[in-house]
């Protein structure tokens, strides 16, 4: 049986001042596990709480209450110092735009997040990664000499760099059309195969179903899941979700 990566316990996070009318509650008593080595897919309507799952879980936002664990550590007991070191050494993320500096090469832009920790990057080491997501000959090449998804493939192996235990991603196919889309997803698909934790948030049903689990979140709490789904059968499950209300669409603007 895996390990749990990731675990929230009662986990609420809520804005504006508590007990108000104003008040908004993006995410409402969630608790789950995330086992090891395995792939997970987030889905729900615009206000959700999709987005704010993956800050907390991250450690980029935290809770108004509960705890999030990375493996053992209890994000939600660390100062922000600590956080930020955490950040850099044991997650990596993907976001939808790439986020790529345009004067630094490929190799330059993978080895970024060593020096932010402090390290010189080893070539061998940038260069690994970049061959892992296929693109070690593009390494002297800089974001504008690349594709969309040559792009996000070396966001991707930035992320991947420091060995993170979990990789975040953030819609990180939404720019890229549908082949090269399913070249990056077939390449995080690989990636778990072979031991990597991937959490991506996702509206797309087609992403999704190269998960091992589905969640499908609405006003702040997770009302369903699906194992190893069709495309087919993400889509559907998405239309039988609950009508998000008025106040918890409020998230999206949070």
């Amino acid at each position: 049986m895996n390990q749990a990566a990731v675990r929230l316990r009662s986990v609420t996070r809520s804005y504006g001042a508590r007990g108000t009318e104003n008040t908004v509650t993006a995410l409402n008593q969630v608790s789950l596990d995330i086992p090891r080595g395995t792939f997970t897919a987030v889905m729900g309507p615009s206000g959700s709480g999709k987005s704010t799952l993956l800050q907390c879980t991250a450690g980029l936002d935290r809770p108004t209450s509960g705890q999030v664990f990375l493996g053992e550590t209890d994000l939600t007991r660390l100062n922000e110092t600590k956080l930020t070191l955490l950040r850099r050494k044991r997650i990596g993320f993907v976001f939808q735009a790439f986020n790529l500096l345009p004067a630094l090469t490929a190799e330059q832009n993978v080895g970024l997040p060593l020096r932010l920790a402090g390290q010189r990057p080893k070539r061998s080491q940038v260069l690994g990664v970049l061959e892992q997501v296929g693109l070690r000959e593009r390494a002297g090449h800089r974001p504008s000499e690349m594709s969309g998804g040559q792009q996000q493939r070396v966001a991707l192996a930035r992320a991947l760099v420091t060995r993170p235990e979990v990789l975040f991603g953030d819609e990180p196919t939404g720019a890229l059309d549908s082949t090269t889309s399913r070249e990056v997803l077939m390449l995080l698909r690989s990636m778990v195969d072979h031991g990597q934790t991937v959490i991506m948030v996702t509206h797309d049903p087609v992403a999704a179903s190269y998960a091992d689990r589905v969640l499908f979140l609405a006003d702040g709490q997770v009302r369903d899941e699906l194992y190893t789904p069709s495309a087919e059968q993400v889509a559907a499950r998405m239309t039988t979700l609950s009508v998000v209300s008025p106040k918890a669409g409020a998230e999206a603007s949070c």
